[in-house]
């Protein structure tokens, strides 16, 4: 299998964060606290020489461990960006939970609550940190990947990318998703991390005989063993 270094891997993604920058009119990056939009964070950071000149949203459920606050807080603060915080302050009244269902928490807390901060500060464009290898499904989107008014996507009528040319069309109403990540793989996440030195949420390191793969909200996301 053809693997690309760690240098053409940063090199393309950063000229794909500078083409979308350069393409909307209106663009900010989704930011979960996890390694992989960690790095994203951090590639933007370095293709615009220092700054991220573009709001990170980080969609708070209400429900996150508390190292995951702590982390979004420090990062944001020594790196100097701009935090927005997507809530959907009603559903959390309502004490909507995953002992409600698990759809209906994730669609209240989480789709409705990104869906609310779009509208309110207009943007027709989201970074986000997928990877191709993470599903087959996300092995067909594309670097830039539209959503509609439902933030629907259609995996049959996807644009063509040929030659590093990027269809950057959106209607009034829609979106566009920008995947900086989508050729890397979880190895190369790891490996880049190490070597650029970027800062990662504590709970990724094994403490008392458990860490955690993967972080989301404190009911739903177990940890593993791990030495």
């Amino acid at each position: 299998m053809f693997v690309l270094e760690l240098k053409d891997l940063e090199n393309r993604s950063i000229y794909i964060i500078r083409e979308a920058y350069a393409e909307f009119r209106n663009i900010a990056a989704l930011w979960s606290t996890g390694k992989d939009s960690t790095t994203v964070l951090w590639l933007c950071y370095k293709a615009f020489f220092g700054r991220i000149p573009f709001p990170v949203i980080h969609i708070d459920t209400g429900r996150k461990f508390r190292e995951m606050y702590e982390f979004r807080d420090r990062l944001a603060r020594e790196w100097g960006f701009e935090l927005l915080v997507a809530r959907n302050e009603a559903a959390m009244r309502e004490g909507i939970g995953p002992e409600k269902g698990k759809f209906e928490c994730c669609t209240k807390l989480k789709t409705e609550a990104l869906r609310m901060c779009l509208e309110e500060h207009g943007f027709d464009a989201l970074i986000l940190a997928i990877r191709r290898d993470e599903h087959g499904i996300r092995a067909k989107e594309r670097y830039f990947s539209p959503r509609d008014e439902n933030f629907r996507w259609d995996y049959q009528d996807q644009p063509l990318e040929m030659w590093d040319q990027f269809q950057g069309l959106v209607r009034e109403g829609t979106h566009m998703r920008v995947h900086p990540l989508l050729h890397w793989r979880e190895l190369d996440v790891w490996e880049y991390i190490k070597k650029e030195g970027i800062p990662i949420n504590p709970m990724y390191f094994a403490r008392d005989g458990k860490r955690y793969r993967s972080l989301g909200c404190e009911p739903c996301t177990l940890p593993i063993d791990s030495n």
